[in-house]
Protein backbone atom coordinates (compact mmCIF):
# COMPACT_ATOMS: atom_id res chain seq x y z
CA UNK A 1 0.00 0.00 0.00
CA UNK A 2 1.50 3.45 -1.03
CA UNK A 3 2.16 5.64 1.53
CA UNK A 4 -0.18 8.64 0.03
CA UNK A 5 -3.59 6.21 0.55
CA UNK A 6 -2.99 7.02 4.45
CA UNK A 7 -3.55 10.94 4.22
CA UNK A 8 -6.97 10.12 3.62
CA UNK A 9 -7.21 8.73 7.29
CA UNK A 10 -6.80 12.37 8.10
CA UNK A 11 -9.55 13.66 5.57
CA UNK A 12 -12.07 11.22 6.51
CA UNK A 13 -11.52 12.34 10.19
CA UNK A 14 -11.52 15.94 10.12
CA UNK A 15 -14.68 15.59 7.83
CA UNK A 16 -16.88 13.97 10.34
CA UNK A 17 -17.42 16.73 11.76
CA UNK A 18 -19.14 20.29 10.00
CA UNK A 19 -18.35 23.13 12.67
CA UNK A 20 -20.27 25.80 11.02
CA UNK A 21 -23.14 23.77 10.34
CA UNK A 22 -22.69 22.06 13.94
CA UNK A 23 -22.84 18.30 12.12
CA UNK A 24 -20.94 15.35 14.20
CA UNK A 25 -21.16 12.11 12.79
CA UNK A 26 -18.91 10.78 14.84
CA UNK A 27 -21.20 9.88 17.71
CA UNK A 28 -20.61 5.90 18.17
CA UNK A 29 -18.43 2.81 17.95
CA UNK A 30 -19.62 1.89 14.81
CA UNK A 31 -19.18 5.43 13.31
CA UNK A 32 -15.24 4.99 14.62
CA UNK A 33 -15.22 1.14 13.04
CA UNK A 34 -16.31 2.78 9.40
CA UNK A 35 -13.34 5.25 9.40
CA UNK A 36 -11.03 2.01 8.48
CA UNK A 37 -12.62 0.98 5.93
CA UNK A 38 -11.99 -2.23 4.73
CA UNK A 39 -9.51 -2.78 7.59
CA UNK A 40 -11.84 -4.91 9.56
CA UNK A 41 -9.03 -6.21 11.77
CA UNK A 42 -8.08 -2.49 13.34
CA UNK A 43 -11.82 -1.37 13.26
CA UNK A 44 -12.80 -4.67 16.00
CA UNK A 45 -10.43 -3.00 18.06
CA UNK A 46 -12.96 -0.13 18.87
CA UNK A 47 -14.66 0.21 22.01
CA UNK A 48 -16.99 3.22 23.26
CA UNK A 49 -14.45 4.87 24.91
CA UNK A 50 -12.84 5.48 21.55
CA UNK A 51 -15.34 7.94 20.30
CA UNK A 52 -13.90 10.41 22.64
CA UNK A 53 -10.35 9.79 21.79
CA UNK A 54 -11.60 10.07 18.42
CA UNK A 55 -13.12 13.15 18.19
CA UNK A 56 -9.73 14.40 20.25
CA UNK A 57 -7.44 13.29 17.58
CA UNK A 58 -9.65 14.84 14.78
CA UNK A 59 -9.77 18.48 17.06
CA UNK A 60 -5.97 18.68 16.36
CA UNK A 61 -5.52 16.93 12.99
CA UNK A 62 -8.21 20.14 11.82
CA UNK A 63 -6.21 22.34 13.52
CA UNK A 64 -2.97 20.97 11.28
CA UNK A 65 -5.45 22.10 8.17
CA UNK A 66 -6.64 24.70 9.38
CA UNK A 67 -2.89 26.26 10.18
CA UNK A 68 -2.17 25.31 6.62
CA UNK A 69 -4.82 26.99 4.73
CA UNK A 70 -4.57 29.90 7.03
CA UNK A 71 -0.93 30.10 5.09
CA UNK A 72 0.92 29.28 8.46
CA UNK A 73 3.35 26.74 7.20
CA UNK A 74 5.26 26.96 10.48
CA UNK A 75 2.12 26.14 12.66
CA UNK A 76 1.29 23.24 10.44
CA UNK A 77 4.32 21.26 10.57
CA UNK A 78 4.76 21.82 13.96
CA UNK A 79 0.69 20.47 15.11
CA UNK A 80 1.34 17.88 12.93
CA UNK A 81 4.85 16.50 14.26
CA UNK A 82 3.50 16.75 17.79
CA UNK A 83 0.94 13.91 16.48
CA UNK A 84 3.77 12.12 14.94
CA UNK A 85 5.22 11.90 18.25
CA UNK A 86 2.54 10.68 20.25
CA UNK A 87 1.55 8.32 17.98
CA UNK A 88 4.75 6.54 16.37
CA UNK A 89 4.25 3.67 13.38
CA UNK A 90 6.93 1.56 11.90
CA UNK A 91 7.65 1.20 8.06
CA UNK A 92 7.62 -2.00 6.79
CA UNK A 93 8.31 -3.36 3.44
CA UNK A 94 5.27 -5.74 2.68
CA UNK A 95 4.89 -7.87 -0.87
CA UNK A 96 1.31 -9.36 0.55
CA UNK A 97 -0.19 -8.67 -3.17
CA UNK A 98 0.98 -10.05 -6.11
CA UNK A 99 2.19 -8.69 -9.59
CA UNK A 100 0.18 -9.61 -12.43
CA UNK A 101 1.28 -12.82 -14.70
CA UNK A 102 4.23 -13.05 -12.77
CA UNK A 103 3.40 -14.47 -9.16
CA UNK A 104 6.09 -12.21 -7.89
CA UNK A 105 5.27 -10.12 -4.57
CA UNK A 106 4.57 -6.27 -4.65
CA UNK A 107 6.78 -4.60 -2.33
CA UNK A 108 5.86 -1.62 -1.19
CA UNK A 109 6.00 0.50 1.93
CA UNK A 110 2.86 -0.40 4.59
CA UNK A 111 3.11 1.59 7.89
CA UNK A 112 2.73 -1.42 10.73
CA UNK A 113 1.35 0.20 14.26
CA UNK A 114 1.42 -1.16 17.41
CA UNK A 115 -1.45 0.88 19.30
CA UNK A 116 -2.95 0.50 22.81
CA UNK A 117 -6.41 0.75 21.40
CA UNK A 118 -7.64 1.84 18.33
CA UNK A 119 -7.34 5.77 18.46
CA UNK A 120 -4.03 5.31 18.72
CA UNK A 121 -3.85 2.59 15.61
CA UNK A 122 -5.83 5.62 13.73
CA UNK A 123 -3.98 8.28 14.94
CA UNK A 124 -0.33 7.34 13.87
CA UNK A 125 -1.10 6.29 10.19
CA UNK A 126 -3.68 9.41 9.81
CA UNK A 127 -0.46 11.67 11.10
CA UNK A 128 2.01 9.81 9.18
CA UNK A 129 0.18 9.66 6.08
CA UNK A 130 -0.67 13.54 6.35
CA UNK A 131 3.08 14.41 7.32
CA UNK A 132 3.86 12.11 3.65
CA UNK A 133 1.40 14.20 1.66
CA UNK A 134 3.23 17.60 3.27
CA UNK A 135 6.40 16.76 2.48
CA UNK A 136 5.78 15.59 -1.25
CA UNK A 137 3.47 17.89 -2.61
CA UNK A 138 3.94 21.07 0.16
CA UNK A 139 1.99 22.25 2.90
CA UNK A 140 -0.25 24.78 0.82
CA UNK A 141 -1.30 21.09 -0.76
CA UNK A 142 -3.70 20.78 2.35
CA UNK A 143 -6.81 22.96 2.25
CA UNK A 144 -10.56 23.91 4.01
CA UNK A 145 -14.01 23.78 0.89
CA UNK A 146 -14.27 27.55 0.07
CA UNK A 147 -17.95 26.97 -0.24
CA UNK A 148 -19.64 28.45 3.06
CA UNK A 149 -20.49 26.78 4.79
CA UNK A 150 -18.70 24.06 4.18
CA UNK A 151 -15.48 23.98 5.33
CA UNK A 152 -14.64 20.26 4.86
CA UNK A 153 -10.79 19.37 4.75
CA UNK A 154 -9.28 17.76 1.49
CA UNK A 155 -5.86 17.08 -0.55
CA UNK A 156 -4.96 19.18 -3.28
CA UNK A 157 -3.75 17.12 -5.98
CA UNK A 158 -4.03 19.28 -8.57
CA UNK A 159 -1.27 19.72 -11.48
CA UNK A 160 -1.59 23.31 -11.04
CA UNK A 161 -2.17 24.12 -7.38
CA UNK A 162 -5.74 25.43 -7.80
CA UNK A 163 -8.38 23.40 -5.65
CA UNK A 164 -10.67 25.16 -3.63
CA UNK A 165 -13.24 22.79 -2.86
CA UNK A 166 -13.92 19.74 -1.19
CA UNK A 167 -15.89 18.13 -3.70
CA UNK A 168 -17.74 18.90 -7.43
CA UNK A 169 -20.95 19.86 -5.68
CA UNK A 170 -19.53 22.31 -3.75
CA UNK A 171 -17.58 23.70 -6.41
CA UNK A 172 -20.91 24.04 -8.30
CA UNK A 173 -22.73 25.29 -5.43
CA UNK A 174 -20.12 27.95 -5.30
CA UNK A 175 -20.37 28.53 -8.69
CA UNK A 176 -23.81 29.27 -8.86
CA UNK A 177 -23.76 31.46 -5.56
CA UNK A 178 -21.26 33.47 -7.71
CA UNK A 179 -22.90 33.80 -10.55
CA UNK A 180 -25.90 34.82 -8.87
CA UNK A 181 -24.48 37.35 -6.62
CA UNK A 182 -22.59 38.79 -10.37
CA UNK A 183 -26.37 39.27 -11.79
CA UNK A 184 -27.84 41.07 -8.58
CA UNK A 185 -24.64 43.25 -8.86
CA UNK A 186 -25.26 43.95 -12.44
CA UNK A 187 -29.25 44.39 -12.20
CA UNK A 188 -28.25 46.94 -9.23
CA UNK A 189 -26.16 48.85 -11.40
CA UNK A 190 -28.53 49.05 -14.33
CA UNK A 191 -31.37 50.42 -11.98
CA UNK A 192 -28.86 52.79 -10.32
CA UNK A 193 -27.58 53.91 -14.05
CA UNK A 194 -31.51 53.94 -15.00
CA UNK A 195 -31.79 56.24 -11.91
CA UNK A 196 -28.83 58.48 -12.72
CA UNK A 197 -30.17 59.07 -16.00
CA UNK A 198 -33.54 60.23 -15.20
CA UNK A 199 -32.28 62.78 -12.68
CA UNK A 200 -30.08 64.48 -15.43
CA UNK A 201 -32.80 64.77 -17.43
CA UNK A 202 -33.92 68.60 -17.79
CA UNK A 203 -37.42 69.14 -16.54
CA UNK A 204 -39.92 71.17 -18.70
CA UNK A 205 -40.68 74.69 -17.55
CA UNK A 206 -44.45 74.63 -16.36
CA UNK A 207 -45.09 77.37 -18.85
CA UNK A 208 -44.23 75.40 -22.54
CA UNK A 209 -46.86 72.96 -23.50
Amino acid sequence: MELAYYSDYAVRLVNTEEPVRNKDVLTSVDAVRDLFAGNSQAARRATEADVTRFRSVRGRLRAVFEAADGGDETLAVDLLNSLLLEFPVSPQISGHDTLDGTGKPDWHMHLADHPSNATAGYAAIAAMGLAFHLTTHGVDRLGLCEAPPCRNAYLDTSTNRSRRYCSDRCATRANVAAYRARKRLEADRSADNGRTAEAAQPSTPSGER
